[in-house]
């Protein structure tokens, strides 16, 4: 039997127990699937916070200052908003495992690319590649994972892919940080490519093959776009999350120039941060049942709160703490629910809905560490940065009113 035969055969047989699964239970390798989906999940996860701990490192070692440094945050950001909506309409009718798999050599293009940058516009292109990929891997995942186990575990199966981003934030980060302020900056990005390329390898050994991203009409999912209170939907996001990464897109000379931490620190404060976010993934639930809109709006009045009052707190190193916990656990709590409200308002166009959500993040990411380095470059201090992003976040709370009061009167007129 041939290579191609045999490889071939596998195919079939992989199809063969994709279907089965749906018919009949679950794949009976979907726990090595959701495996290899956890760890493209984690080399996202990580490859995109890291950045904001190495700040002062890649300033360093690029002879730039740490706001233009800031900039690579934004690059990364800008890669997912253009790529999460254009990816999910480009390849509708490609094989989903295709995708990944695709996906997945992209990200590594890109991490790569950041490794080996040697000027600052070679980085902002890299970062900007590097973020391409991310929000369809986790949108079109998300749907891989649900498909292969029995349909009352479908959110169990999104979650423990989901895993991987919050293992990122507990321990890639800080991991990362800490090799990048030890070997050099570009290390992290390197350590992060090769974890691209094993999962490529276990997406090709353990994911069936599957059908297209199940996109009908391009211009169905388009339609989503004519919809006003999709437009308030992304507005919030953008412009609510906004604030939140004006602040923490410069927490790592924010702890050390304004706390009064050491470099040496910088990675425990990120593992606080991601602690932080993953108490806030397991409140949103309970939070999203009292109101979808009302968590919404709770959570945006709660950040302005937090952010009006960071500038302040990370003058002690104590509260500092504390808050840099809140800073990652209220605005997680939100995320879901954003998503939710998205997929609610869009109708018939859920696949771009779920990719939106991804480039509405990044969106605020982008225009969040973009807004930091306005305030820096102007010789405010670092307590400022956060003052803007409680504006941001006030913000995308009124949105959120005016939202709720639009939705309110059409359903009565209808």
């Amino acid at each position: 039997m041939t290579e191609a035969t045999a490889l071939h055969d596998i195919c079939d047989d992989e199809a063969v127990d994709a279907e089965r699964s749906n018919r009949h239970g679950s794949y009976p390798r979907a726990g090595l699937a959701i495996l290899a989906l956890a760890l493209g999940g984690f080399a996202i996860g990580t490859t995109e916070f890291v950045t904001m701990g190495l700040l002062p490192q890649i300033a360093r070692g690029l002879g730039i200052s740490i706001p233009s440094a800031g900039h690579a945050v934004s690059a990364y950001a800008l890669g997912v908003v253009v790529g999460a909506p254009l990816v999910t309409m480009l390849f509708a009718k490609v094989p989903r495992k295709n995708v990944l798999l695709g996906l997945m050599v992209a990200f590594f293009v890109g991490n790569i690319g950041s490794a080996v940058a040697s000027s600052y516009p070679m980085l902002l292109l890299a970062r900007f590649v590097a973020g391409m990929p991310h929000g369809a891997f986790f949108g079109i995942g998300a749907v891989v994972a649900a498909t292969l186990v029995e349909k009352h575990r479908r959110t169990w199966a999104v979650s423990m892919m989901l895993a991987g981003l919050t293992v990122a934030n507990i321990v890639g980060v800080p991991v990362s940080t800490w090799l990048g302020q030890h070997l050099g900056w570009q290390w992290p990005y390197a350590l992060v490519a090769v974890i691209a390329l094993l999962t490529v390898v276990a997406v090709w050994l353990w994911i069936p093959h599957q059908g297209s991203l199940g996109v009908t009409s391009v211009t169905g999912e388009l339609k989503a776009l004519t919809r006003p209170q999709v437009w308030f939907a992304l507005a919030i996001g953008v412009v609510g999350f906004g604030g939140m990464f004006s602040t923490f897109s410069y927490i790592a000379p924010t702890m050390t120039e304004l706390t009064g931490f050491s470099d040496a620190v910088v990675p425990v404060i990120l593992v606080i941060y991601g602690i932080g976010m993953t108490a806030g993934a397991f409140l949103s639930e309970r939070v999203a049942m009292r109101g979808l809109m009302r968590g919404i709006f709770g959570c945006l009045v709660t950040i302005a709160i937090i952010l009006s009052l960071f500038g302040f707190a990370a003058h002690n190193k104590v509260s500092a703490v504390v808050f840099v916990f809140l800073l990652g656990c209220v605005p997680t709590i939100m995320v879901p629910m954003i998503q939710t409200r998205l997929m609610d308002v869009a109708h018939e166009g859920q696949s771009l809905a779920a990719a939106l959500n991804h480039a509405t993040l990044n969106a605020a990411n982008a225009l969040g560490a973009w807004l930091g380095g306005v305030v820096l470059d102007a010789g405010l201090g670092y307590e400022w940065c956060s003052r803007v992003g409680a504006v941001l976040a006030a913000a995308g709370a009124a949105i959120t009113l005016v939202s709720a009061w639009t939705s309110r009167r059409a359903a009565v007129a209808g």
